[in-house]
């Protein structure tokens, strides 16, 4: 929901500091999988009960998937980056709830998976838009310059990266910060059906079987 509204402050920053590590010579897939790694050390540091540790790991880990962007916005982007990127986000986003899962089975388990499966939801509705979008040339700035056209929704990357933030500092709460956050997922993946079928109906539709 705020990630459009968040573009136009952490972009100018973020191109910099991309320029920069673009002229020392570090590509962006390398960024990205240094924020793949800091975020698999996070979910491991929470899952053993380093709470303090596992956010600032996340912190870091958000801070590498903005600088791989901008890298590549130096340098040149590729399907192969974009690729990485979104796949290794979602490895991401699984990994924290399933860490707290790991750190409490009996407290936690149960609003993890529900957590999870709203998260599902939302990157299928998520994904199977940008699939389409893309066979029918739709394209959108909206969320800042990405490898795929992605429609917003209540529950983005910024609110994400908040709750996670959130639990990693206060895992007491896990399981209502979970249960919550699992309602407004599945609501903005219902909202993201709604419009995308409404989208892809608006769509001029293209004969493909014409010799």
């Amino acid at each position: 929901m705020f990630d459009a509204r968040l573009r136009p402050l952490i972009d100018p920053p973020l191109n910099r500091l991309g320029r920069l590590i673009a002229a020392g010579g570090i590509g962006p897939n390398a960024v990205t999988l240094t924020g793949f790694a800091l975020g698999m050390a996070a979910a491991v540091a929470i899952a053993f009960g380093a709470n303090v540790a596992g956010f600032l790991l996340i912190a870091l880990n958000r801070v590498a998937d903005g600088l791989d962007g901008a890298v590549a916005r130096a340098t040149r982007k590729t399907d192969v980056g974009g690729y990485l990127d979104i796949s290794l986000d979602f490895f991401f986003y699984a990994a924290i709830p399933l860490a707290f899962a790991i750190q409490d089975p009996v407290t936690n388990a149960l609003a993890a998976s529900a957590l999870l499966a709203s998260f599902y939801a939302n990157g299928t509705a998520f994904l199977a838009f940008a699939i389409m979008a893309e066979k029918n040339g739709l394209k959108t700035d909206a969320q800042g310059a990405k490898s795929l056209y992605y429609l917003g929704g209540l529950a983005e990357g910024a609110e994400t990266i908040a709750l996670f933030l959130l639990m990693a500092l206060f895992p007491a709460w896990f399981p209502v910060l979970a249960w919550g956050f699992a309602g407004i997922c599945f609501l903005s993946a219902g909202a993201r059906v709604m419009i995308g079928v409404r989208a892809l109906k608006q769509t001029p539709r293209v004969d493909t079987h014409r010799p």
